[in-house]
């Protein structure tokens, strides 16, 4: 499917929070790529067509030397994203080229999706039937291994399985050294990796390089120009450290398409400390070495592309069957963003941690009310995520260092999990009814999606102890946070109390699924007899009111109550479905430029839970409307930042938030209508 999306950020290299680089700009030309963060994690791709230099991604000069003019850029003809892959396509002196930036995470292997390699493919061809010279630079710096330009790196070079491998590292190896929001990895290896072939050559040195391929094609810079030796350390700013290759395509004739391959790999040597214990990255459980990963990226590569060329193909159609073709250009921008919010890893029993970091808010790690709104997205392609973004909490939470009765809010600050850090573990600060309603839900879908049952009934007595704290003080909640902490401390929250009451259903389903069905149906009328007291406590003054209020008690007030979708995804017919569809009416005429409000206080919204309360509609024409002004900011809106899912929805401005994994809840109107039972298998 070709979108007429104009992307806010366009994904490059999306793997995990520290690998992730996107161009973000309209065209791959107009501005140097980042890291999420906004950050400098340059590339630079260059073109000579018959001897006449182009650029076709980045820039070449920081500051333009008088004697130095930097190529005129290619004509950008288009760019598509889909689940998987970006594809670019640029215009020049006869020549077509078609730049592909490919994460290959597929769900149905958790190898494939750990492995830190992202692919880098060029096509080129004549479009004006004349013969054409050809030849493609391309290279990464040393700032994608540094956290700040003042620090220096070393550059390598190895020959391995017929591959050459560059490779750049910070020059002071402190793994797992820090942690934080806005900071990038300073530690392990990058990589670029090439094939050894006659027509492709390599270079780790200075960026004067690229001046070099545009005065003669060659990867030879004059004498006066600066070198870098591999043996020395050298600072990123000063020095400008890249790796770089150039692939010299001969001459294309008439129909005739030549192609190369190139592989952007990460080693982060380990990945996470959990708990005091430091872990590699899941795709390092066989002892396979960085190169061997490599290789074998390099060797896979026409298998894999199939399958993601596959897998794009069934999720853009599925998307477009369930919510229309702008709902699959938010599932698109949305996939790479959620998993590479993540980090896989595996515990001491083998069991795999799926480790989040809250971007942009304060880099925690494995926040509970980040993991609840993105799982539908996993629900439907790997359930064994959710209880990979679960097993960090529920260990903490059985453990003496927790000290509360109900669930945490997370297990330390990225990518140090050694507990949590969110408020400084004062009571006030906490989300009692918020992080037990979370889990909950999390419990009882992970299990109908595939009907694993032994990770609920190992974690039984924590999940029946959350459950019994939301029947005493879930229905009408105290003065506390909820997800939305933004908008700071509510009492009686009428959608959190929702919550609550689905969080007593989720353990209710639990115990049917372990055959304890007079448990099942005690917990079961519970949340029924909640649910009754709510739609009088939630009712505005007035018999049929067009929607329920934001806080009990308080008139004439309003919420999105994204959390009653799980009645209609489980099935339990707890909440009176008139009430819901009041709901959806007043949600259409409540909306602006850029979407629904999150409640009557302020502009702004969350934009995952704008499609969760979306997908309350009965009808997609409703579902449509209503997520149509979502893709309307995605589209116009001029912070250029990786999907924000905080923004106003009259402006079109980021509040806050970017490359959050939360948007994984975009995904819930496909969740819906394909059912939990269904999920797994998509």
């Amino acid at each position: 499917m070709t979108t007429t999306l104009r992307p806010p950020a366009v994904p490059l290299v999306a793997i995990d929070p520290y690998f992730s680089v996107w161009s973000m700009a309209d065209r791959l030309t107009d501005d140097f790529t980042r890291h999420w963060t906004g950050k400098r994690n340059a590339m630079t791709g260059l073109i000579r067509i018959d001897g006449i230099p182009w650029r076709f991604a980045g820039r070449t000069e920081p500051n333009p030397e008088q004697y130095y003019t930097e190529p005129e850029a290619m004509r950008q003809t288009g760019v598509q994203v889909t689940p998987l892959s970006t594809i670019y396509r640029f215009e020049a002196g006869g020549v077509t080229l078609e730049a592909v930036f490919t994460s290959p995470l597929l769900p149905d292997s958790l190898e494939l999706l750990s492995r830190p390699a992202s692919y880098v493919s060029f096509r080129v061809h004549s479009i004006d039937g004349k013969p054409h010279a050809v030849q493609i630079y391309f290279d990464v710096t040393g700032e994608w291994c540094v956290n700040t330009s003042d620090q220096k790196v070393i550059l390598e070079q190895e020959q391995s399985d017929g591959l050459t491998v560059l490779k750049a590292s910070h020059a002071k190896q402190q793994v797992l050294n820090a942690s934080g929001d806005d900071h990038r990895i300073d530690w392990g290896t990058l990589m670029l990796a090439v094939q050894q072939k006659s027509d492709t050559q390599t270079w780790i040195g200075s960026a004067q390089i690229r001046k070099a391929f545009v005065r003669s094609g060659e990867l030879k810079p004059a004498d006066w120009e600066p070198q870098l030796a591999t043996s020395e350390a050298h600072e990123v700013r000063a020095a400008q450290p890249v790796l770089g290759t150039l692939w010299d395509c001969g001459e294309i004739h008439g129909e005739e398409e030549k192609s190369h391959l190139i592989v952007l790999a990460y080693d982060d040597i380990y990945a996470i400390e959990y708990f005091g214990e430091k872990l590699e990255a899941y795709w390092k459980k066989t002892g396979q070495s960085a190169l061997e990963m490599v290789a074998a990226a390099y060797r896979e590569y026409a298998e894999i592309i199939i399958r993601c060329e596959a897998f794009d193909q069934r999720l853009q159609a599925d998307a477009i069957a369930a919510g229309g073709e702008k709902y699959a250009d938010i599932l698109s921008m949305s996939y790479r963003q959620a998993i590479a919010s993540h980090k896989l890893v595996l515990d001491s029993k083998g069991q795999p941690l799926f480790m989040s970091k809250e971007c942009f808010s304060n880099g925690c790690i494995a926040t509970v009310d980040v993991s609840y709104p993105s799982i539908p997205m996993f629900l439907l392609y790997q359930p064994e995520l959710v209880r990979g973004m679960m097993r960090p909490i529920l260990k903490y939470a059985a453990s003496d260092a927790w000290p509360f009765e109900f669930a945490p809010h997370d297990v330390g600050q990225y990518p140090l999990a050694n507990g949590q850090v969110y408020g400084e573990n004062a009571r006030e600060a906490q989300m009692p009814v918020e992080e037990c309603g979370n889990m909950l839900v999390m419990a009882a879908a992970v299990s109908l999606a595939d009907g694993h049952l032994e990770f609920a009934a190992e974690h039984r007595q924590l999940l029946s102890q959350w459950a019994d704290y939301l029947l005493e003080f879930g229905l009408d909640p105290e003065n506390q946070l909820c997800t939305d902490d933004f908008a700071g401390h509510l009492a009686r929250n009428a959608n959190l109390s929702a919550k609550a009451i689905m969080g007593v259903a989720s353990y209710s389903i639990l115990c049917g699924l372990l055959g304890e069905s007079a448990e099942a149906d005690r917990y079961l009328q519970a949340a029924k007899d909640m649910a009754v007291q709510w739609a009088q406590l939630a009712a505005n003054e007035g018999e049929g009111s067009p929607h329920t209020r934001l806080s009990f008690g308080s008139e004439d007030t309003w919420s999105l109550k994204y959390n009653l979708i799980w009645d209609l995804i489980f099935d339990t017919q707890i909440f009176d479905k008139a009430i819901i569809q009041r709901e959806i009416k007043w949600y259409l005429e409540q909306q602006n430029r850029y979407g629904v409000p999150l409640d009557n206080r302020k502009s702004y919204t969350k934009g995952d839970w704008l499609v969760w309360a979306a997908s309350l509609a009965e009808e997609q024409k409703d579902f449509e409307a209503m997520i149509a002004p979502l893709w309307d900011f995605m589209n116009e809106t001029s912070d250029r930042v990786p999907f924000s899912d905080w923004y106003d929805t009259i402006t079109g401005r980021q509040i806050g938030f970017q490359h959050r994994s939360v948007v994984g809840g975009m995904f819930i109107k496909l969740l819906k209508d394909k059912g939990l039972a269904q999920a797994g298998q998509s």
